[in-house]
């Protein structure tokens, strides 16, 4: 048990103080405001008040967790030091920087609810980010700085034991397109083969043939393959449904298709399943279309649905979030980015959403990925050999650092022809890796 004082505690506070130490470094924390309780303590404690008169380790707090709405007193937020550190502390504090406020600020995603520049999509890019603008986005600082808090502790305190901290890892997937050419109906298919005639696709209308008359396996039907890939680590894998209404940025098949409620009906008898909002939700502020959605997937799987991913990443707080709550939904899986691989919160261990507007901890989890297949192949443009050590290296971060690796890759990318030939090398290698580590 550690303790930690403050003359007056905040929400922020004790939400982050948690977080580093019962979530990442896995230990109990309590807290007091009241010095002689404080003074007779013998457990390990931190002194985080402006007075370094009352014993133990001594943190001079800066003032963003004892502030309240988007405005905090202070400078603007910058690294400095060689080990990159956020707001210096000083006066004899046993760490060179309040790792608290420093964690809070990235994790509660407190940059991307200032005015920014916004994507086409409206959603926060990773250029307007502190961490990529300082090239420290493939590291999960919150978990750094907690292994090094921890560090100086036992310095302190040789009698506290931090538990070993395991690495784990999931594998996402992402049903924004079940089928290419199969179970659209009349209208859909015969608009796409007019299509196909117009260009002159002669290969896609082949193959769309093919696939009508069941000589060849429709290419995003990629579900067998998943199933030999993922056999003896099914509680590892979390397939996410798209269901809604066609439009222009939603083109899965209908939700009313036998062919398709089979298939998620299936999937949902291994593997955990979760709701992929609609691009067209995301536009709702009273989150009806997000509730229909939900009830769904619900309706089909005979199952709670209690996970999210965000499709596009449509992510925007505190909004989203939100929205998610009030569907019910507990897990989200929507935090990173789609144009660069790295940690957007600067943490690899999964954490409880803030809600900064309301200045509270929600029962929202919120799961960060690092990597994409998109982003692999078309945003970093890398050939299959490339996108294995690019993985690879994000990985050992995260094994490191006793994290979570979570990556997002889609059915339809894993057909191993065309354009992403080579592909089905990276994710097995990178399943495959994930699970031994994970299951050590």
């Amino acid at each position: 048990m550690l303790l930690i004082y403050s003359e007056n505690f905040s929400p922020r506070l004790e939400y982050i103080a948690r977080l580093i130490f019962e979530d990442i470094l896995l230990s109990e924390v309590s807290f007091t405001s009241d010095i002689p309780e404080f003074q007779k303590s013998e457990d390990p404690k931190i002194n985080y008040s402006p007075q370094n008169i009352y014993g133990g380790l001594y943190l001079e707090p800066h003032p963003l967790l004892f502030s309240e709405g988007l405005a905090f007193s202070g400078p603007a937020p910058e690294f400095f030091g060689e080990s990159h550190f956020l707001f210096p502390a000083g006066n004899g504090s046993f760490l060179p920087f309040d790792i608290f406020a420093a964690s809070f600020y990235l994790v509660s995603r407190f940059e991307e609810y200032q005015p920014a520049r916004r994507d086409s999509f409206g959603r926060f890019p990773p250029e307007e980010s502190i961490l990529y603008k300082n090239g420290l986005l493939q590291k999960p600082l919150a978990n750094i700085w907690a292994n090094f808090m921890a560090e100086k502790i036992q310095e302190f305190y040789p009698g506290i034991v931090f538990p070993e901290r395991k690495f784990r890892f999931f594998s996402t997937i992402d049903i924004d397109h079940a089928y290419a050419y199969l179970h659209k109906g009349f209208l859909r298919s015969s608009a796409a083969f007019s299509k196909d005639l117009l260009k002159a696709d002669f290969g896609n209308l082949k193959s769309r043939v093919k696939t009508w008359l069941g000589i060849s396996r429709d290419p995003y039907d990629t579900f067998g393959y998943l199933d030999s890939v993922f056999r003896g680590n099914e509680n590892k894998v979390v397939f996410f449904f798209q269901l809604g209404n066609y439009g222009k940025y939603d083109k899965n098949i209908s939700y009313r298709r036998k062919a398709f409620r089979e298939l998620i009906k299936n999937i949902s008898l291994k593997y955990k399943t979760g709701i992929h909002p609609s691009f067209r939700s995301s536009r709702e502020g009273e989150g009806t279309q997000l509730a229909s959605e939900t009830g769904r997937l619900g309706g089909i799987t005979g199952l709670h649905v209690e996970a999210s991913r965000q499709h596009f990443l449509k992510l925007e707080f505190p909004g989203t979030y939100q929205r998610l709550l009030n569907a019910g939904i507990t897990e989200d899986y929507s935090l990173g980015y789609s144009t660069v691989c790295g940690f957007r919160a600067g943490i690899c261990t999964p954490f409880y959403f803030f809600d900064l507007e309301k200045n509270c901890t929600t029962n929202l989890r919120i799961f960060p990925f690092q990597v994409m297949d998109v982003t692999l192949k078309d945003f970093l443009k890398l050939r299959p050999g490339e996108a294995i050590n690019e993985i690879g290296k994000i990985m050992e971060e995260t094994r490191k650092s006793g994290g979570t690796f979570i990556s997002v890759w889609h059915n339809e990318n894993l057909h191993d022809t065309g354009a992403w030939e080579g592909y089905r090398e990276v994710f097995e290698w990178m399943n495959q890796t994930g699970f031994k580590w994970a299951n050590e």
